[in-house]
């Protein structure tokens, strides 16, 4: 409603009467949109998005990182046993 009135493509008491809220209400959520929108585009805002997205970045790499170090234990173990093997001991563990 308040965008409506904003745009001024209608009046503020045909928008009202439309929605069926008072014109007063409708004028008051107006102001509180054009005093917010340069917060929406402020550098503080977009910042403190970087570093969230920073931050889940980093979690992600973690997460990834204890990925990878329990598959390459698991693969120096598996490998163990697939040279054991080879050299034809079938106990798991003999290095």
């Amino acid at each position: 409603m308040a965008l409506e009135l904003v745009k001024e493509l209608r009046t503020l008491n045909e928008i009202a009467t439309e929605y069926g809220v008072h014109p007063s209400v409708i004028a008051k959520w107006k102001k509180q949109l054009l005093e917010g929108i340069p917060l929406i585009f402020s550098k503080e805002i977009q910042e403190n998005n970087k570093a969230e997205e920073y931050e889940e970045l980093i979690a992600m790499l973690y997460q990834k990182i204890g990925q990878l170090e329990v598959e390459l234990e698991w693969f120096k173990k598996k490998s163990v046993i697939v040279t054991n093997r080879k050299k034809g001991s079938y106990r798991v563990g003999i290095s």
